[in-house]
């Protein structure tokens, strides 16, 4: 029992000293969507994958991930590579299109200390899908080092 009372203080004075607060990461996944459903490059991607009525949905989701990854508040349930695994036609240039919407994205609303925190997750996140997908497409060869 006190494991669990000990872990929960542990998030509670973690999610007090960060610097990103829900209302951010909520505002910043509003803006950030908003701006990748209007992109020329991302925005038909995104169009065939979320239908219009599950827009709210995804967002929810999103704010729960974001929750999770920059507060630790494990509100997130799901799994980012498979979602992103079902989409063929995912490239390098769209995830750095997608780096780049997010960062100026957390830039304009966030403060600097707060958008740096968005800003290493989020490129921790791309280099880690794009690793994902490429073993999950066989473009890796496995390689061991002896």
């Amino acid at each position: 029992m006190s494991v669990f009372r000990t872990a929960s203080a542990r998030r509670q004075a973690f999610i007090a000293a960060s610097p990103v607060t829900e209302e951010m990461i909520h505002d910043v996944v509003r803006g950030f969507y908003s701006k990748i459903r209007k992109d020329p490059l991302l925005g038909p991607i995104f169009t065939g994958v979320i239908a219009d009525a599950d827009w709210p949905t995804h967002l929810a989701k999103m704010c729960d991930f974001w929750s999770s990854v920059t507060l630790m508040t494990g509100r997130f349930k799901g799994s980012p590579m498979q979602a992103h695994a079902q989409i063929a036609e995912l490239k390098p240039e769209h995830f750095a299109r997608w780096l780049q919407l997010f960062e100026q994205t957390a830039r304009e609303i966030c403060p600097a200390e707060a958008a740096e925190v968005f800003v290493q997750k989020s490129r921790m996140i791309a280099r880690s899908l794009q690793i994902g997908l490429r073993l999950s497409r066989g473009e890796f060869e496995a390689s061991l080092e002896v």
